[in-house]
């Protein structure tokens, strides 16, 4: 493809990033997607099959895996930096300070905006991928003035936590697009050559994809849920409230309760308590429970119809980039 502010800046070959997706990355999903030319993201409990509610565990379990993608692949990588101002994530600043002494190249900022973490951050040398959990104009241009290198402008089409505003991503993407101007990556519903051909068109300079990677060969979670993936589609995703706003899931029992329950009038903490938070996504997507966890996937499920490996799947989506 031709010249990429996004791949010139990360130093990668094409413009794809891999979404953090918590518990479902691993030092194995992180290289082959940098060895296919992307860029890898840690996510918080990446590589990890047991919970552990101790901050500083959390972070040398990062260390361990941040050395362990460096033993596969000597291409640039992200971890996943999740930090909210309003609501305190005691897991944050330890995993900051291992990501700090191991001299990770980029940072995936994700949550809510504070121009000092990504002026920090820059002045330890990394590149700042910012990821506002409700994306705003206003956000987007105080990250870029803090030295932010790109902006991921999510849309609501994407799994996992959802945005407070029903913004679709083929109409959040050309808004940030228009307001900054550091490359904005494509989050929501991107899985093949046309959706990300259109991202494109709308002003994206790369693409965010985190449903698309759990469908590959490389991805740790189980056969049944990469099968629940490709036979079912958008129609099939069930949406509830929750803390802070959304989410949506694949069928099961979980899943059908929580949907049930909001019909029924479940206040957001009533729901937010019953879904688990991240611990019954891994019941779910890691040990491939489906009816005590839940699948939380996007509406780009429905391009989704084989499991292919990391390199098809980015192969796939930069086909018509030019």
């Amino acid at each position: 493809m031709s010249k990429n502010r996004l791949c010139d800046v990360l130093g990668i070959e094409k413009p794809v990033i891999q979404g953090a997706l918590a518990w479902l990355t691993d030092a194995k999903l992180v290289a082959a997607v940098g060895n296919a030319g992307g860029m890898g993201v840690l996510g918080l409990n990446a590589g990890q099959t047991t919970v552990t509610p101790d901050p500083g565990e959390t972070a040398e379990r990062m260390r361990d895996e941040i050395r362990k993608v460096r033993q596969l692949s000597d291409k640039p990588f992200a971890v996943n930096i999740g930090w909210m101002t309003s609501f305190p994530n005691t897991f944050a600043e330890p995993i900051l300070k291992v990501v700090y002494e191991e001299h990770v190249p980029v940072a995936l900022y994700s949550g809510e905006i504070d121009t000092d973490l990504i002026k920090d951050m820059k002045a330890h040398d990394m590149k700042v991928i910012y990821r506002e959990l409700n994306p705003t104009v206003e956000g987007a241009q105080q990250a870029e003035a803090a030295g932010a290198d790109a902006i991921v402008a999510t849309g609501f089409d994407e799994g996992g936590t959802l945005p407070g505003r029903v913004i679709g991503t083929f109409s959040i993407v050309p808004m940030l697009a228009d307001a900054v101007s550091i490359p904005v990556l494509a989050a929501g519903a991107v899985s093949d050559a046309r959706t990300a051909k259109a991202a494109f068109d709308l002003g994206a300079e790369g693409l965010y994809c985190g449903t698309a990677f759990i469908a590959s060969q490389e991805c740790r979670v189980p056969d049944n849920v990469k099968q629940a993936i490709i036979t079912n589609n958008a129609v099939d995703l069930g949406m509830y409230k929750t803390w802070p706003s959304y989410y949506r899931s694949l069928p099961g029992a979980l899943a059908d309760e929580l949907v049930k329950r909001d019909a029924e009038g479940a206040t957001r903490e009533e729901l937010a308590k019953l879904q688990g938070g991240i611990r019954n996504m891994k019941v779910g997507m890691l040990d491939g429970d489906i009816d005590k966890g839940y699948i939380s996937v996007g509406t780009g499920i429905s391009l989704i119809h084989d499991i292919k490996p990391v390199s098809a799947i980015i192969d796939t989506l930069t086909a018509d980039l030019d």
